[in-house]
């Protein structure tokens, strides 16, 4: 298993992807963007599955990092 940080343009695309995720038995839940990281609307989401789900995530995700201690790792950037 991995641990990943989300990030959004908007605080309702973070909610509705925190809800898949734990619709879809993932433990999830929404917190504020570490400095590290930027978003738009300063909120993410941290998750714990063996990829980044991306089936979960909502059209208005920024980027997936994955989470290594105080590190992140960008594994997808759906902006480009």
């Amino acid at each position: 298993m991995n641990d990943y940080a989300a990030t959004f343009h908007t605080h309702l695309s973070a909610l509705l992807t925190c809800r898949a995720l734990t619709n879809a038995g993932i433990p999830a839940r929404m917190a504020p963007v570490p400095r590290k990281l930027s978003s738009s609307c300063g909120t993410c989401v941290f998750y714990t599955a063996p990829e980044p789900r991306r089936d979960c995530l909502d059209q208005d995700t920024e980027r997936v990092y994955r989470v290594d201690g105080d590190r992140y790792r960008m594994v997808l950037d759906l902006e480009a």
